[in-house]
């Protein structure tokens, strides 16, 4: 895809990164005192009901729950809007389509579907856009499915669908030029014993493509690595993490199920490696949160590094601190990410965006931190050749916090030495260093959209 070609060209342009720790809106000072000259942002564009976005060639593709957006980056000062599409679906019976969060870029298409969680009279549906003239995006398809769109990946000819039905919870992979199902596959077929297993502990969070393998979150089951370089014989390749399906399985009541879906262990929840697919590091974050306040960062989800061939976590890189690091408190657990070359850029929600050096996947290092959690809640980070574009889905502050969202972009403008990250060893000891701040946001399935799922899948599962 363009995308990559773009991206890596611009991989090793951050070494000098200010890490400003503590950097907020304004860099020229922080509690402590005057700031580094730091990362900070340099341009801001609003864009209402902002959620995922991913960067293509100057252009920033952003989904905005109603449909989406392209935004052209080129000039980080100055992010300026080319096109705009929503009320997506409006002529439909039960239009117009509703909750969209993520949208994919696949050569000259662009993907988005909706609604990220179950919905009553709305449709379910992917649609997919011809975007050579990012300003004039063209409509190509509308396939419509049984099952709700949380998140998608398209490689331009094959629409990689989550399909979380509440029973397989399957990887549904779709013809983009003719909308016909081409193949699924669901973890039930490498293992019967997830059949046992509640769906809502099984969802197919999120897929990513590269290369012809897909990277599936499968949450409590794990990333699955799966062949897809022909989609109508979907074949599983590994697996990393994952819990044992026969304990899982004894998992029954509301509460067991949601302390699962929440915490950790578990919960993978995105993936994506490092360049071409044969390589062997691999990115993957948990989105979770700590049972007690008091609890320490690791509780929250993290990035990890993994190397897939010897099936071996390298580090896990910490989420900031925060407060209150509940489910009910100011969350800055891991969300969206982009992995490019030797740069890992990290939205945290609350907790702002990261940039960590991953040269040496064993010992990542923090090359820049921005947070601002009174005004910013970041849903994804992107790296974009010589700068950074980050969403931000919403303004606590603000009256009409949706109306507050906006994309950011960040450029390099320190010099102050990189510092180490939080990291957390293979053998499950800390390592050296610290991250700084303190930040709310909704996740992918998380409050009334997680029980609304959950009790959804529970009636389908037991149907």
């Amino acid at each position: 895809m363009r995308r990559r070609t773009v991206l890596r060209a611009g991989a090793a342009t951050l070494s000098s990164v200010a890490a400003g720790r503590v950097a907020g809106r304004s860099p020229a000072e922080t509690p402590s005192g005057p700031a580094e000259p730091a990362f900070d942002y340099h341009g801001r564009l609003p864009v209402a009901g902002a959620k995922e976005l991913v960067v293509d060639d100057g252009v920033a593709y952003v989904a905005v729950s109603d449909g989406f957006a392209t935004v052209d980056i080129a000039d980080p000062a100055d992010p300026t809007l080319l096109a705009e599409r929503r009320r997506l679906l409006d002529d439909h019976p039960d239009g117009p389509l509703s909750v969209v969060h993520d949208g994919k870029v696949g050569g000259d298409r662009y993907a988005v579907a909706g609604p990220a969680e179950p919905r009553r009279g709305v449709p379910n549906a992917a649609l997919v856009f011809d975007v050579s003239d990012p300003a004039d995006p063209q409509r190509v398809l509308a396939h419509e499915t049984d099952f709700p769109h949380h998140n998608l990946a398209t490689d331009g000819d094959t629409l990689y669908l989550c399909g979380n039905d509440g029973d397989r919870n399957p990887l549904v992979c779709v013809d983009v030029a003719t909308g016909a199902e081409r193949g699924r596959w669901s973890v039930i077929d490498a293992d019967e014993r997830w059949a046992d297993v509640h769906p809502g502990l099984r969802e197919l969070h999120d897929v990513s493509v590269t290369d012809g393998v897909a990277y599936c979150s499968y949450w409590e089951a794990g990333t699955w690595l799966v062949d897809v370089s022909d989609p109508t014989t979907p074949e599983p390749i590994t697996v990393l993490r994952g819990r044992d399906p026969a304990a899982l399985a004894e998992l029954e009541t509301e509460s067991a199920i949601r302390e699962a879906r929440f915490a950790l262990p578990g919960n993978d929840h995105y993936a994506i490696p490092q360049g071409a697919a044969d390589g062997p590091l691999v990115a993957l974050n948990e989105e979770a949160w700590a049972a007690e306040a008091d609890a320490t960062a690791t509780a929250q989800g993290g990035v990890e590094l993994w190397d897939r061939r010897a099936g071996e976590r390298r580090a896990r890189i910490e989420a900031p601190p925060t407060a209150d690091p509940t489910h009910g408190g100011t969350w800055t657990t891991a969300h969206n990410f982009d992995y490019v070359g030797d740069r890992l850029y990290t939205a945290w929600y609350r907790g702002g965006v990261t940039v960590h050096d991953v040269a040496d996947p064993a010992a990542p290092v923090e090359v820049a931190h921005w947070r601002d959690e009174a005004t910013t809640n970041f849903w994804t980070a992107q790296g974009a050749g010589d700068h950074v574009v980050a969403s931000s889905w919403r303004d606590a502050s603000a009256d009409r916090p949706e109306e507050a969202a906006a994309v950011y972009t960040f450029r390099p403008d320190g010099g102050a030495t990189p510092t180490p990250s939080a990291t957390q060893r293979p053998d499950g000891e800390p390592g050296s260093g610290t991250t700084g701040g303190d930040g709310t946001g909704l996740g992918p399935l998380a409050g009334a959209g997680a029980v609304g799922l959950a009790a959804w899948a529970r009636r389908r599962w037991r149907d």
